[in-house]
């Protein structure tokens, strides 16, 4: 039996603010600290011993682990993946979402937010929120780095990492804990659950709650739950 434990980052500033975030390097909020930290109790009190730890290159989500670990009492070196980041959404990176929805009307803020593969348009690439102007990605091939991308995209980059760098650690029994993004997140799930493209318009992430996976030697997954029942969100599938 293996457990992976996936965690959407705390609050950051920017979901404070209400907006567009994606591959910003966007700090967490003092409620996104005080949501890591209680990941890092509910971690705790459930005594499973962390073997590997991932995060994306983004520093809500490396904060995020800190925090956990620091709670943890665990020194293990995390492995940060940028294929890990969170979704890239092109031109509407730094927009409020509110201001976007009177701009454009709320079911089309949807549609880009929550669509399977449609995409914004793409950001300026001299623009300073695209990430090649952000000094955390310089190691990062340019031709890697998105001007923009849909959820389809995200997927693909986030399942290619997850198969190549975690799955093989998950069917030798390895327990596993991820910090992440919402995006990133839903993308695992849909890959783990097998959610079709409908499903996973519906899959909400709540920021700062543990989702404990568990998961037989078969690669079935026999258990899923949040472990912060009073702030969990609906699964669609257990």
């Amino acid at each position: 039996m293996s457990h992976l434990i996936l965690v959407r980052h705390g609050q950051s500033e920017w979901n404070l603010q209400n907006k567009f975030t994606g591959w910003v390097d966007v700090d967490l909020s003092a409620q996104g600290k005080l949501e890591a930290c209680k990941s890092g109790e509910e971690i705790k009190k459930i005594g499973i011993k962390i073997d590997y730890f991932f995060c994306s290159y983004q520093i809500r989500s490396i904060n995020t682990l800190k925090l956990i670990q620091d709670t943890l009492r665990n020194k293990i070196t995390p492995e940060k993946a940028w294929e890990l980041n969170e979704r890239h959404y092109g031109s509407l990176t730094g927009l409020n979402k509110d201001e976007m929805k009177k701009k454009l009307g709320e079911k089309k803020v949807h549609e880009f937010r929550r669509s399977w593969n449609l995409k914004p348009d793409p950001l300026k690439k001299n623009n300073p929120y695209h990430p090649l102007n952000i000094d955390i990605y310089k190691s990062i091939p340019k031709e890697k780095i998105p001007d923009t991308e849909s959820l389809k995209d995200t997927y693909d980059r986030v399942v290619k990492y997850y198969k190549t760098n975690i799955e093989k650690k998950i069917q030798n029994e390895k327990n596993i804990l991820i910090s992440a993004h919402g995006n990133s997140i839903r993308s695992l799930c849909k890959f783990l659950f097998k959610l079709d493209e409908k499903q996973i318009t519906k899959l909400e992430i709540p920021t700062g709650n543990p989702l404990l996976i568990k998961i037989d030697r078969d690669g079935k997954i026999t258990e899923c739950h949040y472990l912060d029942k009073i702030r969990a969100k609906d699964l669609l599938v257990f």
